[in-house]
């Protein structure tokens, strides 16, 4: 009975995938016909006077408020944000269309194409399906048929007559990771690569260590003299802060989700304060003693408050 109920479960599911293809197609066809338009002489002027480097900050604009849909489970809101996060692939794609340089359907191509080759354990290669039967394992193939493919376009450039810097540029793992991530983030894929390599603390206890370490050499730098600005204050902060990261992953915790959520606390508990001292006006006259109360009488309130009505 268990396995005809799993047959028809996904033959549903089967049905659901077949029917969501079909009605995607026509909605993406104009979505394209749109931004080609768009962009087209006698389009709109402010679309066709963009560039790569005018449209960039959207993206990670739209990204973030896709981020914030999810956090708040705000569904429609997030239909609505992957609209406009899909926007910014279509912008790109028409812009590099215009260049010569590639299509959308291009850049759908080589996503099929990327994820079939990365998942062996689903799509068989010569027959054979990959071993992988846990996220980790996934993981693993992952990265290294990821490496494969790094190393296999570093020798295409070498071959093509790329300089030898560049291809040693290329042959870092750090490389994969890009600086233009946001730096919790960043942080976070550097630990996790060094650590792939044996190259981590061992334990959690160490993380605590070195923090204390890394606040002792910060406190160091504040006592020298202020008479010019200390460079060495703003490289501490960041060891500190690097290392902070580090220790979230260590406790499985994502450091970016941990920092938002701290955020929003404490512009809930700012706004109570406001509210009760009559606006910020108000709370710019008040002695630091007065603050604290303020400050504690916030937190309580929002401690009370149960996690299911925290927006």
């Amino acid at each position: 009975m268990a396995e005809v109920e799993t047959a028809q479960v996904r033959q549903g599911e089967a049905s659901r995938q077949a029917g969501a293809e079909e009605r995607a197609g026509g909605p993406l066809a104009e979505a394209i016909s749109i931004m080609a338009r768009l962009r087209a002489p006698g389009g709109c002027p402010w679309d066709r006077e963009q560039s790569f480097d005018t449209i960039k900050r959207y993206t990670l604009e739209e990204t973030y408020e896709v981020f914030d849909a999810i956090e708040r489970r705000a569904w429609p809101e997030l239909k609505d944000e992957l609209g406009d996060l899909l926007l910014q692939v279509l912008f790109y794609a028409q812009m590099a269309a215009e260049a010569g340089h590639f299509d959308i359907a291009d850049v759908a191509a080589n996503l099929n194409a990327k994820l079939v080759r990365r998942h062996p354990h689903v799509f068989p290669v010569d027959g054979r399906l990959a071993d992988a039967t846990d996220p980790e394992a996934v993981l693993r193939n992952w990265e290294q048929i990821k490496r494969g493919e790094k190393l296999a376009a570093a020798a295409e450039k070498k071959t093509a007559g790329a300089s030898a810097s560049s291809a040693s540029v290329a042959a870092s793992a750090m490389d994969a990771i890009p600086r233009s991530m946001p730096a919790t983030m960043e942080a976070r894929k550097l630990g996790s690569k060094a650590a792939k390599a044996g190259f981590d603390w061992p334990d959690v206890d160490g993380l605590f260590a070195k923090l204390q370490e890394e606040i002792c050499e910060l406190k160091a730098e504040l006592k020298k003299p202020v008479e010019a600005a200390n460079p060495r204050v703003e490289e501490e902060l960041g060891d500190l802060l690097f290392t902070a990261v580090n220790l979230a992953r260590h406790l499985k915790v994502d450091a970016e989700s941990a920092l938002r959520e701290a955020n929003r606390k404490f512009r809930a508990r700012f706004r109570a304060m406001e509210a009760s001292a009559g606006g910020f006006d108000a709370l710019a006259s008040l002695t630091p003693a007065e603050l604290d109360a303020l400050w504690n009488r916030a937190k309580r309130g929002d401690d009370a408050v149960p996690d299911e009505l925290k927006p």
